[in-house]
């Protein structure tokens, strides 16, 4: 399943295209059928118990692709093993585990390397999605959190450890870098220094997992630097159509084996038909984020030199000096073309901008070829407390922007209009 073998490594633009599946696999077909079937024949009797106990007894899930080797589509199938050698290759990771959203990928995560009396150190601000599982669905089950607001600090992410610690062992590190909705970066490399500090307090060290949606896999490595485990919503910039939902986890096998165990019981792994749509989508990523950023570029420019418009978050307007620039150089290799802007006034002229837009179009959700707009105080963090948001800057001046693939001067004349709305 892993595709044909090359002597030299291949770049990550031809791994999208070509890895986890083998032509000769597919009897010839160029391109990856759909393996619509809930179950697999054994061709004998022990065919079918080495399935199993290569599955159930090993530490790592057998992932061999061959046709003996898969049971029930609940634990695995062809599809759901091409888009996860996919996956791994991209995140340059020893395996990945595939789910069917993103929040089903960050759920599982959760419950696989936390148990009652943990807590969960985060930083802020996250989806808020992300938000309200660790705040309020994991009380349930005697998990706390404690989030930190500057993730490039490394004195601000140690208090809150500390802190963290007095509560319960810290069982998760949580850091989405850039942030949503601000695009505000967190030091991974940093972080993991943080967690072996902690390690060496508790007797464990936390695993290190960094929401990786905004930029993805060609834009940043949070592996490379340091992580334990990567998280992408692959409904965003990797499926990026808006026509599916899936997630994944990537990281060291021992780790992601954990996950599709887990992911079995939870019945939470993706279906044939959107893993076959998703490895449609992956092949023109490189493309589809090289023609996206270079509109956000401009579009970015639009809005921080327009009057109505009080600050711009996009990476790409970070000078040398400023904070985060070093970071953003270090550790990132694009500036993604999703970020948030504020207007001159609060929700009652945001409304009235977002009314007049004809070309952008109102709706959550961002890396998709069409670009999106949205309140996030009002929409993606409703439910986070009002406290919480603006303390971490969402006020209700906020707009979050993903900037598509549209003419560019299209875009910036639809921006250019509605902000006429603004008195």
């Amino acid at each position: 399943m892993s595709g044909q073998r090359h002597d030299r490594p291949l770049r990550r633009e031809t791994l999208a295209i070509s890895q986890g599946y083998d032509p000769a696999y597919g009897h010839g077909a160029a391109k990856p059928p759909i393996y619509a079937s809930s179950t697999f024949v054994y061709p004998n009797a022990q065919a079918g118990k080495d399935a199993h106990a290569a599955f159930f007894d090993g530490a790592v899930p057998e992932k061999t692709g061959d046709a003996t080797s898969f049971i029930y589509a609940r634990l695995d199938h062809p599809n759901l093993a091409m888009v996860q050698s996919r996956m791994a290759a991209l995140d340059q990771a020893e395996d990945a585990a595939v789910f069917n959203s993103g929040m089903a990928a960050v759920t599982a995560t959760m419950l696989a390397f936390l148990r009652p009396g943990d807590t969960v150190l985060y930083s802020r601000p996250i989806y808020g999605g992300t938000d309200g599982l660790l705040n309020n669905l994991l009380r349930q089950f005697q998990v706390k959190a404690e989030g930190f607001a500057d993730g490039q600090d490394e004195g601000v992410v140690m208090a809150a450890a500390e802190a963290a610690m007095r509560t319960g062992p810290i069982g998760v590190i949580m850091v989405e870098t850039p942030a949503n909705p601000t695009a505000g970066l967190s030091d991974i490399a940093m972080t993991v220094r943080v967690a072996d500090a902690i390690r060496l307090r508790q007797g464990r060290r936390p695993v290190l997992v960094v929401d990786n949606t905004f930029l993805g896999p060609l834009q940043q490595s949070p592996l490379e630097q340091g992580a334990d485990l990567c998280l992408t919503s692959l409904t965003k910039y990797a499926g990026g159509h808006s026509d599916l939902l899936a997630g994944c986890v990537s990281g060291r096998a021992e780790l992601v084996g954990q996950l599709r165990k887990l992911r079995t019981t939870l019945g939470s792994h993706l279906d044939p038909y959107n893993c076959w749509l998703l490895l449609r989508s992956l092949e023109t990523l490189p493309l589809r984020s090289e023609r996206a950023n270079e509109n956000a570029a401009k579009v970015a420019a639009f809005l921080t030199a327009h009057p109505k418009v009080k600050s711009v978050t996009y990476l790409g307007l970070l000078e040398e000096g400023q904070a985060g620039h070093a970071l953003f150089k270090r550790q990132c290799a694009a500036a993604g073309s999703t970020f948030s802007f504020k207007i001159a006034g609060g929700e009652a002229e945001a409304f009235a901008f977002l009314d007049r837009l004809r070309v952008f179009r109102m709706a959550v959700s961002l890396g998709g070829t069409e670009s999106l707009i949205c309140h996030s105080a009002t929409t993606t963090h409703y439910a986070v407390p009002r406290e919480r948001r603006e303390e971490v800057g969402v006020d209700d001046s906020s707009l979050r922007i993903s900037v598509g693939i549209e003419h560019v001067d299209d875009l910036i004349a639809d921006l250019s209009e509605a902000l006429e709305a603004i008195q």
